[in-house]
């Protein structure tokens, strides 16, 4: 092998080498896979670690070098920053290390054919509730663009429903999504019904959210609420984001083995 072949090899990029050194750290390691599952606050890391704060603190600015965090305050208490995985810097930097490693190896878990009819295993169809305050745009985006990747059982609600926001309606028609099934409804009609996975995607709805029967895998999604947005343009470009955001988290989701079984479940609709 020539010496400048060896030099290629060797010359792994930093972003990669940094990669490396973060997850060899286990509390790094930790951290990163609670924030994969659920937005936590710092508080709710420490305590699901036993870290001390400043701890908590460091690990998360190492790991927010890497673009791997984003945060934002909640909009339920300001005080309180909820931290998030960047899914799609984790899937780019995990590709470039398994690169730096062979370059056959990304790509190789993503080979089975997708674009199946329907999320289900040997149990049934995947259930998931997504639940918001008023059930007009973050909930309602989350539960048509599940269905539209292929979840049969799929339903939204909010602790004080009022109507489906047109936004809601324009931004889901702008990505050929179906919205004839939308419509606001609070989560007391789905008091007793059995769920695998309860979905808050508003920081006030978590703080309140009821406890369903069979005990569901809940999971929170700090979500900004875009009505609160005055100026047409800028709410109408919140709406879009939002939507584009949570169309990456579900897709994300739905490669997660089925929280009750461990199967996996066929490939998403893109």
């Amino acid at each position: 092998m020539s010496p400048s072949t060896v030099a290629a090899l060797v010359a792994t990029p930093a972003s990669v080498l940094g990669f490396f050194r973060a997850l060899a750290d286990d509390k790094r390691l930790a951290i990163l896979r609670l924030l994969t599952r659920s937005d936590l606050r710092a508080g709710e890391i420490g305590a699901a670690l036993s870290l001390p704060p400043n701890a908590v603190s460091y690990h998360l600015k190492q790991l927010g070098s890497l673009g791997l965090l984003q945060d934002h305050r909640s909009s339920a208490d300001g005080r309180d920053v909820y931290y998030r995985v960047d899914l799609e810097q984790l899937d780019r930097l995990y590709s470039a290390a398994g690169a730096a490693l062979h370059p056959g190896l990304p790509g190789l878990v993503t080979s089975e054919q997708s674009g199946s009819e329907a999320l289900a295993t040997s149990t049934g169809p995947l259930r998931v509730l997504f639940l918001c305050t008023h059930n007009s745009a973050r909930s309602q985006l989350a539960e048509a663009i599940l269905r539209h990747m292929g979840g049969e059982q799929v339903f939204s609600a909010g602790s004080m429903p009022t109507e489906v926001h047109p936004n809601t309606l324009l931004v889901l028609r702008e990505l050929g999504i179906d919205t004839s099934r939308l419509y606001a409804k609070s989560f007391d009609q789905f008091q007793g019904e059995s769920f695998d996975y309860i979905i808050t995607v508003c920081d006030r709805v978590r703080d309140i959210c009821p406890v369903f029967r069979d005990d569901p895998l809940e999971i929170h999604w700090s979500f900004p609420d875009p009505d609160v947005i005055e100026d047409p343009e800028l709410q109408l470009a919140a709406f879009r984001r939002t939507a584009t955001e949570l169309q990456t988290r579900v897709r994300y989701l739905l490669l997660l083995p089925h929280p009750r079984t461990g199967e996996r479940l066929p490939l998403p609709k893109q």
